[in-house]
């Protein structure tokens, strides 16, 4: 059972998020960017999801809605964002970026 059924005020939202359920018949199911895929022993595998969208301190976050922003900085050619773990297994934002000639990370 959802914890919800639907997105409140949001049709367009609902329609799209909580769609026919492949398994049983009148039922709906939540679909999220998730992958994952069934085991020959019935168990799920998790995959990893369908976008670049990670999960930090709770927060979703669109890592190419990042990588636009830094795109779009005078002197960037090219960069990357990625969620990387630290020493103690928290995750943090790095991006990379390619200058064009001579940075100055001021």
């Amino acid at each position: 059972v959802q914890v919800a059924r639907g997105y409140l005020n949001k049709e367009e939202l609902t329609k799209e998020k909580f769609i026919v359920s492949p398994f049983k018949e009148g039922e709906r199911i939540y679909k999220t960017g998730d992958l994952a895929r069934w085991l020959p022993d019935g168990n799920i595998e998790y995959i990893g999801r369908k976008d670049d969208q990670v999960k930090i301190r709770g927060y979703r976050i669109e890592l190419g809605e990042i990588e636009n922003v830094l795109s779009s900085l005078p002197g960037v050619t090219q960069c990357c964002v990625l969620a990387k773990e630290d020493t103690v297994g928290s995750k943090r934002l790095v991006g990379y970026v390619v200058p064009e000639g001579d940075f100055d990370k001021e």
